[in-house]
């Protein structure tokens, strides 16, 4: 996948200077910064879209960076818009991938403030790039530092849901061959699912849940240790309630994946969030008004070990995420 390790992102992010009107900076495991104006917070989020199905390119390239400003419990409400293309790039398919994403933003209530369009010799491909806005309340504001003790950790969706979805699209002969005909037709209709901006501002509404983050590249184990790092948080984690489908497991056998890879298994839609263990059915209940599933996988801990719990029997938790998404989505 595309992300600097973790040090070197430091090391490129040491240059910015402080600046008070910021609350959150340019950091490490953060979805989204914030800014205080007029009295309110405003979430910043900025994300890339490219290599992925053209036909739910612009839905995509909205729906990545509107998730990321409402993990942070603010509403997405503007955004910046770069689409840039190769030089042989036709007007026509600009402008259907522009349609696409007027769509998506009508769908989500998000204003298009401005943007840009280029072709280049230095692009092979399309890339898209949007910039969303949403602002919250001081007191709402939700980040990853948030996470307490004692706090449940919630999925909201299998894993590798995403990876499963684009694969069953790119890959249709062989996903048919692994999931079945019907399983793979009805994988490549769920690309919608890989979003998580209504169930986020459901669940920021509750005012239960502390923490939450985006399972996107490098799957759940980035985002469970990107939420204890900010947090300062150990966790345990239970295998067996982690929701790994028989379509996991074909990936996993196909290319013969290990348990660490199947964890780090780019999950984006899905969201791993920390709640109030007084609250699990109050949250239960808010997932299940979204037509969604809520499976409790595990819980935080005062002590900052990571725990990962398989067969009754306790290891660390990787540190490093292998995302498999690249080497499953380009196999020939």
């Amino acid at each position: 996948m595309g992300k600097l390790p973790a040090e070197e992102l430091k090391k490129l992010l040491s240059c910015i200077r402080k600046d008070s009107r910021v609350i959150v900076p340019p950091m490490i495991g953060y979805d989204s910064g914030v800014h205080l104006i007029d009295g309110r917070y405003m979430a910043v989020a900025s994300d890339p879209c490219t290599g992925v199905p053209e036909e739910w390119f612009g839905w995509l390239l909205i729906n990545y960076t509107a998730s990321d400003v409402a993990l942070s419990g603010a509403k997405p409400e503007f955004c910046t818009i770069n689409l840039l293309g190769p030089k042989t790039t036709k007007p026509e398919t600009f402008q259907k991938i522009m349609k696409q994403t007027c769509m998506a933003a009508d769908e989500l209530d998000i204003a298009i403030v401005r943007g840009h369009t280029g072709m280049y010799d230095s692009l092979s491909g399309l890339l898209g790039v949007a910039t969303v806005y949403g602002s919250v309340q001081l007191e709402k504001l939700i980040t990853p530092a948030n996470a307490k003790s004692g706090d449940l950790i919630l999925c909201t969706k299998p894993l590798g849901l995403e990876t499963i979805t684009n694969f069953s699209i790119t890959h249709t002969a062989r996903a048919q061959k692994l999931f079945g005909v019907e399983q793979q037709e009805n994988l490549s209709r769920q690309v919608y699912k890989q979003t998580c901006v209504r169930e986020a501002l459901q669940l920021a509404k509750t005012g239960v849940v502390h923490a939450m983050h985006d399972a996107t590249e490098g799957g759940f184990v980035s985002a469970l240790n990107e939420l204890a790092e900010a947090s300062k948080v150990g966790f345990k984690l239970d295998w067996e309630k982690i929701p790994i489908t028989k379509e996991n497991l074909a990936l996993q056998s196909y290319f013969k994946l290990t348990d660490e890879q199947l964890l780090s298994m780019s999950s984006t839609g899905t969201i791993l969030a920390a709640v109030d263990p007084k609250a699990q059915e109050k949250v239960q209940e808010t997932l299940r008004r979204n037509g969604l599933s809520s499976y409790f996988i595990g819980e935080f801990k005062e002590n900052k070990e990571r725990i990962l719990i398989k067969n009754g029997k306790e290891t660390a938790f990787q540190q490093i995420a292998n995302d498999p998404y690249a080497m499953i989505l380009s196999c020939k």
